[in-house]
């Protein structure tokens, strides 16, 4: 994904929302839905909208290993310059073998499914502390694990879900953010706290 805007360039607080600057291409995206979900939800969609193009494959909900097969699949089969996974999606985006792929993992359930317990440096998590399906406190947990720096988890949204305009736009940045490390005015950027988007500036 080089090439492609760092944090600084992407996103600015303006009025409330979120600002992308610059243009950037269309990227490709692998986007592994959640347990008891379909493709073609409201946050696959709004990476459509945005002219990104989205392989959105059905995960069956009775058998992880098939799904993680399936995933694997289409990775393979696509080279996507992202992977996006929700939930238990997130869990099936840990594990499959997608190299250096960027992953960005929305409230991601992986102490329930998967033997995966931790992430690689091209990783952004994207979780609420509202989420009463899967507790923040595991995605704290993912980081510590992974041995990553605290802006890799990013404190947006009010429930499990995800699906408010700031997180939907906090996931579209996420996919597009460059994946070197952040200079110092990047992380005064990641270390803000805004009110209705909190950017985790550190774990506890």
């Amino acid at each position: 994904m080089s090439g492609y805007p760092t944090l600084c360039q992407l996103v600015a607080k303006v009025g409330g929302s979120l600002t992308f600057q610059g243009r950037v291409g269309p990227m490709q995206i692998l986007f592994l839905h959640g347990w008891q979900s379909i493709p073609g939800g409201v946050k696959s969609s709004y990476l459509i909208q945005h002219g990104h193009k989205v392989i959105n494959p059905k995960l069956p909900d009775n058998d992880f290993e098939q799904a993680v097969q399936i995933a694997q699949q289409e990775f393979d089969e696509h080279q996507p310059d992202v992977v996006v996974g929700s939930s238990r999606g997130g869990a099936v985006a840990m594990n499959i073998n997608s190299g250096d792929t960027k992953l960005v993992l929305l409230c991601p359930a992986w102490k329930k499914w998967g033997t995966a317990k931790t992430v690689r440096s091209s990783t952004v998590i994207l979780h609420s502390k509202n989420d009463d399906a899967i507790p923040f406190a595991d995605s704290m947990e993912l980081v510590r694990n992974s041995g990553l720096p605290a802006y890799t988890l990013i404190e947006v949204g009010s429930d499990h879900r995800l699906a408010d305009p700031e997180s939907l736009d906090m996931m579209l940045a996420a996919c597009l953010i460059g994946e070197d490390e952040p200079d110092e005015e990047e992380l005064d950027i990641l270390e803000m706290d805004w009110e209705g988007l909190c950017y985790t500036g550190a774990i506890r």
